[in-house]
């Protein structure tokens, strides 16, 4: 297939790991080379991986959108590179082919689907419409706890869980779920 971006990367995201694929010009059989390399999650690390894509010249990243593992390296590839384009890429879109066991063999398939231009990157919204939407959610999930009654509105305010584990605080303390537009 046609190369559409010489310097591009992938990043497949996990718990305590990232795995990242660089496609670059090189001496390979079809003219390209892949470079491999693990990085830790902790964002000054990720700040790294990202001064290191930059130094490899990398003009487009994809990776793979894993539920909360992903912002983080999201936002420090956003932060501290200078990347024309940084793509958040639906996983179910892109684990579709058997025979990739390793996080490194994933974001090598990524990165060869991403320079022949065939990944597509979900909609991340602007920080300000971002900042409205949770204040729109938050807003949403208060009114939804004050219209529960008792013992119901104490579960969903902490979560069956924290209540359990907490031995029952809640429930002792008769914590109460308060609507915010009530004046006191």
């Amino acid at each position: 297939m046609q190369v559409l971006y010489e310097r591009c990367a992938a990043v497949d995201v996990g718990k305590d790991v990232i795995a990242v694929a660089v496609r670059l010009p090189g001496d390979g059989p079809d003219g390209r080379q892949t470079v491999k390399r693990t990085f830790k999650t902790f964002y000054g690390v990720l700040r790294e991986a990202a001064r290191w894509l930059v130094s490899l010249g990398v003009t487009h990243v994809a990776m793979e959108a894993t539920g909360i593992y992903s912002m983080p390296v999201y936002h420090a590839l956003i932060e501290h590179g200078d990347f024309e384009k940084v793509l958040v890429c639906n996983a179910g879109h892109v684990k579709n082919v058997p025979g990739r066991k390793t996080d490194l063999a994933d974001a090598e398939w990524l990165v060869q689907l991403l320079e022949c231009g065939l990944l597509a990157g979900s909609f991340i919204p602007p920080a300000d419409i971002k900042a409205a939407r949770d204040v729109i959610r938050y807003r949403r999930q208060g009114r939804a706890v004050a219209h529960l009654g008792g013992a119901a509105a104490r579960q969903r305010a902490a979560g069956r869980g924290h209540q359990d584990r907490l031995g029952g605080l809640l429930h002792r303390h008769q914590v109460r779920a308060v609507d915010d537009r009530v004046a006191h």
